[in-house]
């Protein structure tokens, strides 16, 4: 097994609230086993330009509770490329880097995969670090919590006005391919109507669940709507809904946005990150590489970067059919 000595962390893609308290618990714990640890500006990019500095338990003080990264992040197009991985390889044996901690979602692990095909001596363990939740072999992705926590308070302060007027509120949140924050924030935000990727719904049915609530003199209600939902864009929704609907005397859309991305961590997040984040160091001292570092049953959970990437998380039915009920 390779003697690590030295260990750089970045993070990748989209950032997540929670990523500096990960940060944190790697930078910690690399120090209490007598590693040096590295910190790699703009994910990727900053890996080929060479961006890499030492950090100190003083670098990571303070920072727990901040959302965004403070190592920054971006989206890397040269990586995407032989040449700049190469760049990259070149940078961290510069470095004398032994191994890596890469903190992100999809994107990052392929990266990372496909960076350990072509040079294998440099072991790397992920962390789950994306608002969506859809990684394979995790219960919970670092920034899903406060996401939700975000989305569940504007909700809450729309429900206000659409009650005053007795309004309909289609609520777009974030997830091109997930629907677990539109889920979450529907049964937590008391909505009348969820719309998901993960399951097929159409005008008619829509339309069919406003109007019952609405014989239950339910005068105003709120749908919550994920971006990568079937029916189409969160507009196109609510027109087609006011060509077929008269029991409200408005229909509006609100879309929460980049919202959800920002924002101090909550509890739940900075625990499950900084368990993450110890756990990632505890990985690479066990010689472990090409895995993510995952939660499942409250407990560590070890899953190859092909298999987060690859597989489809189990999306929870039970949930989505409780959410219905509810909704009603």
């Amino acid at each position: 097994m390779k003697e690590i000595k030295r260990i750089a962390v970045f993070t990748s893609g989209g950032d997540a609230p929670g990523m500096n308290a990960a940060i944190r618990a790697i930078v910690r714990n690399a120090l209490n086993n007598d590693l040096h640890v590295y910190g790699i500006a703009r994910g990727y990019e900053g890996m080929i330009d060479g961006s890499v500095k030492r950090l100190e338990t003083s670098d990571v003080s303070n920072i727990i509770h901040r959302g965004g990264t403070v190592l920054k992040t971006a989206r890397s197009k040269r990586f995407l490329e032989p040449e700049g991985r190469k760049l990259a390889y070149e940078n961290l044996i510069y470095n004398d880097i032994d191994a890596l901690v890469a903190i992100g979602g999809n994107g990052t692990f392929t990266g990372a995969s496909k960076f350990m095909e072509e040079y294998p001596d440099i072991p790397i363990v992920g962390i789950p670090g994306t608002i969506d939740n859809d990684l394979y072999g995790t219960d919970f992705t670092i920034g899903f919590d406060t996401a939700v926590n975000t989305a569940v308070q504007a909700v809450d302060k729309i429900r206000d006005t659409a009650d005053s007027h007795n309004r309909l509120f289609f609520v777009e949140v974030m997830g091109r391919h997930s629907g677990y924050i539109a889920l979450h924030t529907a049964i937590a935000g008391g909505a009348g109507g969820v719309l998901i990727p993960e399951e097929e719904s159409n005008i008619e049915e829509l339309v069919k669940l406003l109007k019952r609530g609405a014989k239950r003199s339910k005068l105003f209600s709120i749908v919550l709507v994920a971006e990568g939902n079937q029916m189409g864009t969160v507009y196109d929704i609510a027109r087609q809904v006011e060509e077929k609907i008269d029991v409200f005397d408005d229909i509006k859309v609100t879309v929460i946005g980049h919202l959800q991305r920002g924002g101090s961590p909550s509890a739940f997040d900075r625990v499950l990150a900084s368990i993450l984040g110890f756990g990632a160091v505890e990985a690479l001292l066990q010689g472990k590489s090409g895995v993510m570092v995952g939660i499942k049953n409250n407990n560590i959970h070890y899953t190859p970067f092909k298999e987060a990437i690859s597989k489809s998380k189990t999306f929870g039915k039970d949930l989505l059919r409780m959410a219905h009920i509810l909704a009603q």
